[in-house]
């Protein structure tokens, strides 16, 4: 092998990475879980050619038994808070115009469990719209531009908005659809 064989990860190095990737993103604990595996098979592919199997199988499952305890530890010194980062991503999410359903998919995709996430959140029918028209003005349709009716309808419902706040949207004049984005920017 022609390059640097990289060092068995171990709790230290996988801790560091942690760390690392903490630094520079926030994360879930499914996440950060996910990266720290991710980060054990690429040692494993990069040492596969110069160890034996089982060799390598049993230090892979003994980083990946570490995972949890990083996880756990990182959670303990604050460093790892879903509650956090849902609330964080929520808001983020309805200032750019995305639907609660929309929202609620992405966190489970983000590793936020179910209850968590519609917790954060919850049913509010001002965001809702708020939201809505954030998604009208970024594709300028009614209130904000001429785009057709139909296929920005058919672009909402994709989005994950129901149709009746969809068309209470296009019907808003235009600057009380201002007004209620800038009141979800400010908030």
């Amino acid at each position: 092998m022609a390059g640097k064989i990289p060092p068995v990860p171990d709790a230290g190095n996988l801790y560091e990475a942690a760390l690392t990737h903490l630094s520079r993103f926030a994360a879930t604990e499914a996440g950060l879980a996910r990266v720290l595996g991710r980060r054990i098979d690429r040692w494993v592919r990069a040492v596969a050619a110069d160890r034996e199997p089982e060799e390598i199988a049993g230090k892979a499952a003994a980083a990946r038994g570490e995972v949890a305890g990083i996880i756990v530890k990182l959670r303990a010194a604050g460093a790892l808070n879903d509650q956090a980062f849902a609330q964080a991503r929520a808001r983020r999410l309805a200032k750019a115009g995305k639907s609660r359903q929309a929202s609620l998919a992405h966190l489970a995709g983000k590793g936020v469990n179910a209850e968590m996430a519609r917790a954060v959140l919850h049913s509010d029918e001002a965001r809702e719209l708020a939201a809505a028209c954030v998604f009208l003005r970024r594709r300028r349709a009614a209130p904000f531009g001429d785009a057709d009716p139909l296929k920005v309808l058919g672009a909402m419902a994709r989005g994950g908005f129901s149709q009746e706040i969809a068309r209470r949207a296009m019907r808003l004049p235009r600057d009380e659809a201002e007004q209620l984005i800038i009141a979800l920017k400010q908030s």
